[in-house]
């Protein structure tokens, strides 16, 4: 590290956390140097030739002169694949146990090998350990070539073998997700890194790694679409190669795929369909997401740095003055005293439960960060409950292991303990007396402050992981997932009756059984915003459909043209939040004036009258793992120029929106999937698939609804109003409504409404009844 990235580091975090920011970084080097295994010689191993196979139910095991490979098929129509003894359990990603194997799916001799084959996939064994996954009609998905190991030689505790597995998809695929990346939502050809971090400052698309990475790709070609899993937390790398149609002598080059893990297990699961089929199964397997409490769809307002009670109340009182709808306001580690989780500053927020009860009487609530990093201070309440419980990370040597975080020298749970998960939910206690609602889990990559290198805990640090044992290098991924888990579980535990609010910024497969998560310290600017939307799209394709950015970006202050765009855009994702940093201004409309305004009361307008349109969707995705922001590709995966179309999306299948994402830009093209879409602006009609050109005047950006589409949307007296979009001659279309308590565990209510044209007249019917029992209002009719 030169002296201006050191000079940079102080600025960040303070002079005294600086400097110790560089003891820490150079503590972590020396415990790594000392107690991780060194890598030494090791020798190349590959599976082999077969030596015969073994049925088992949904499958069977392969055995290679030097490996093993199991297949099996489970209910629902995931397959895994475990190399040499590998199992689906234990699993962080799973929710629950394994599912019950296919029995209906025997493996059986083939002429090259062997072959699986069940209901939705046909899974061929080579003999040389190639694995094949094929349709029913035998179109090549996948095509995994045998793996290859580097087992350590001699005896060095703590030494794993790391391995790469090499793949070939079709030359048309399409590749999607991996967690949160930036450069999406369609990932380029290039390598991603598996290893949640913080970029240390702002990221736009270039920047890689994030703080949520998973081993999950969504592949989209015209033989079909398929998701493959690598069930391994270790630090890796994927790296992508895209196919080529045509290429050499008229034959097709196909797409690539390369994972490279460093240790762990060799296993994944491969779920083919359609992609809603295939979130389906996917939250299946790993758990389906978290349903918000109703409020949480609402707009929110958050900024590091309000400072004081009177501060938030001048905000409160701005949104309710000027008629703007406020569902929450989020206070930032400023709040804390001295920085400390669990604590509050009582000459800033002398009565912190009073003014969340106010805030709570006008509909406001009140949403508390957590950080992970416990101050190491004697006399800490929870330093000292912590220590009592033996509940902080330790070294190779029993050593407790320190970090810098905000509070200064810090320690650190270790929540892959049980024991420990179940102490720390009992910690949410208190944020709930001081009438919090809800909770941001943030700085959980974990983030350790460091002059150089990583700034995390050592890879040396040791782990309980349920018990089996282990270090930081297997437990650094899952850390912010099991601190959600700890969380939720806590809050469940606490307030039984009300569906936890909690969001995550790092977190990994199945962090969706807890909640959902937003953008972390997007840069502000244009990129930054382009950024936000392949974050939203490609975490929803991982079954994470709960998130958002920080509207107008983290750091800097976003012109007013910028800010209204991002507001706008946001306006129509499932998390709404502005948030900035203690050095970038403040983010309520407002303030950046009268036109920015008006147009920023329209979003929030149109936000509050999609409300049971969006609570909808969000019940969706806890009953099917469909997400609210969908790629414009979504019901039309074979339409290759929508799979590249990363400008726009759809919300829900009713309602496509093309965010303006340019400076000065005053109409947009947009690419439209095949059927009729009407713009909700104008009424005008337009004919997919094919490309159209929008107006989008600073007031507003495109967005358009698909003919026969039921919407349900609030009328001016709160009631749900039908919004029926004309059908196309000859077709018929529909909607859901779904409703319920609001924020309890209550069963929710579904109706189902058709629409039809009958004598020139759109007809809408629940249920299959004739009548329904809410007002109807045509839209659309400007295309007859």
């Amino acid at each position: 590290m030169d002296a201006r990235d050191l000079a940079r580091q102080v600025r960040a975090v303070g002079s005294a956390n600086g400097l110790r920011s560089v003891r820490a970084a150079w503590r972590r080097q020396r415990t790594d140097a000392r107690d991780l295994p060194r890598r030494g010689p090791e020798r190349a191993r590959v599976p082999g030739a077969a030596e015969g196979a073994d049925p088992l139910p949904g499958g069977g095991l392969v055995r290679f002169a030097r490996s093993s490979l199991r297949v099996r098929v489970a209910a629902g129509g995931a397959v895994f694949c475990g190399w040499d003894g590998a199992e689906p359990e234990p699993s962080y990603a799973l929710a629950g146990s394994c599912p019950d194997a296919d029995v209906r799916a025997v493996m059986e001799p083939d002429k090259d090998g062997w072959r699986v084959v069940s209901e939705r996939v046909t899974v061929m064994v080579s003999r040389h350990g190639a694995v094949e996954f094929r349709t029913p009609g035998g179109l090549l998905l996948r095509k995994d070539l045998p793996p290859r190991w580097w087992d350590p030689l001699g005896s060095r505790d703590g030494a794993e073998p790391r391995w790469v597995q090499r793949s070939e998809t079709a030359a048309d695929a399409a590749v999607f997700g991996l967690g949160g990346r930036a450069s999406g939502p369609r990932l380029g050809e290039g390598s991603y890194r598996l290893w949640n971090t913080d970029p240390d400052g702002t990221f736009e698309p270039e920047t890689d790694p994030l703080y949520i990475t998973m081993p999950v790709q969504l592949v989209v070609a015209d033989a079909g679409s398929h998701l493959v899993f690598h069930d391994n937390t270790w630090d890796g790398r994927v790296t992508l190669r895209a196919g080529e149609e045509g290429a050499g002598s008229g034959h097709d080059r196909p797409g690539g795929c390369e994972v490279r893990v460093d240790g762990g297990p060799l296993r994944y699961w491969v779920i083919p369909g359609t992609p809603a089929r295939i979130l389906t199964a996917w939250t299946a397997l790993t758990g389906r997401p978290a349903l918000p409490p109703r409020w949480a769809l609402g707009y929110q307002h958050s900024r590091w740095g309000f400072g004081s009670a009177a501060e938030v109340r001048r905000v409160a009182a701005g949104y309710r003055e000027r008629g703007l709808p406020l569902s929450a306001i989020h206070l930032d580690i400023d709040h804390y005293e001295g920085h400390r989780v669990f604590t509050v500053d009582r000459e800033r927020f002398p009565d912190l439960p009073g003014l969340a009860e106010e805030l709570r009487t006008g509909g406001v609530r009140l949403v508390s960060i957590v950080d992970p990093a416990v101050k190491e201070e004697p006399g800490n309440p929870v330093h000292d409950s912590g220590a009592a419980a033996d509940a902080f990370v330790r070294d190779a040597h029993g050593g407790t292991v320190r970090g810098v975080v905000w509070p200064g020298d810090a320690v650190f749970p270790d929540f892959t303990d049980p024991r420990v998960r179940k102490w720390w939910g009992g910690l949410y206690a208190e944020r709930l007396a001081q009438g919090f609602a809800g909770v941001w889990h943030d700085m959980n990559e974990p983030v350790s402050f460091a002059a150089f290198g990583d700034a995390t805990l050592p890879r040396s640090a040791r782990h309980a992981l349920e018990g089996r044992g282990g270090d930081h290098r297997e437990a650094h991924n899952v850390y912010g997932l099991c601190m959600a888990r700890a969380g939720y579980e806590g809050l469940r535990e606490l307030h039984p009756d009300n569906r936890p609010f909690l969001f995550s910024r790092s977190g990994w497969a199945g962090m969706q059984r807890y909640g959902g998560t937003w953008s972390g310290d997007v840069s502000t600017g244009w990129p930054g915003l382009r950024a936000s939307l392949s974050l939203v799209l490609g975490l929803g394709l991982c079954g994470v459909p709960y998130s958002g950015p920080d509207v107008g970006g983290f750091t800097g202050s976003p012109s007013p043209e910028l800010y209204l765009r991002w507001f706008q855009m946001a306006a129509y994702f499932p998390f709404f939040r502005t948030h900035s940093a203690i050095t970038a201004g403040r983010r309520e409309p407002w303030e950046f004036g009268p036109r920015v305004l008006e147009g920023a009361r329209a979003a929030l307008r149109e936000r509050e009258r999609l409300m049971p349109y969006l609570y909808t969707l969000a019940h969706g995705a806890r009953q099917s793992g469909a997400p609210y922001v969908r790629p414009v590709w979504w019901g039309d995966p074979e339409d290759r120029k929508l799979r590249a179309c990363g400008d726009a999306f759809l919300l829900g299948d009713a309602l496509l929106v093309a965010p303006v994402m340019e400076q000065g830009a005053t109409e947009r093209a947009v690419r439209l999937p095949r059927g009729l879409w009407y713009d909700t602006a104008t009424g005008e009609a337009y004919q997919g698939p094919g490309q159209v050109l929008l107006p989008a005047p600073q007031e507003r950006i495109p967005v358009l609804a698909r003919a026969g589409s039921v919407v349900p949307v609030a009328g001016d007296d709160g009631s749900v109003v039908l919004e029926a979009w004309l059908p196309a001659a000859g077709r018929t279309g529909g909607g859901l409504l779904v409703t319920d308590s609001g924020d309890g565990w209550a069963e929710p209510r579904t109706e189902r409404f058709t629409s039809r044209l009958a004598d020139g007249t759109v007809v809408v019917t629940r249920d299959g009844h004739d009548e329904v029992g809410h007002a109807v209002r045509v839209r659309g009719a400007a295309a007859q």
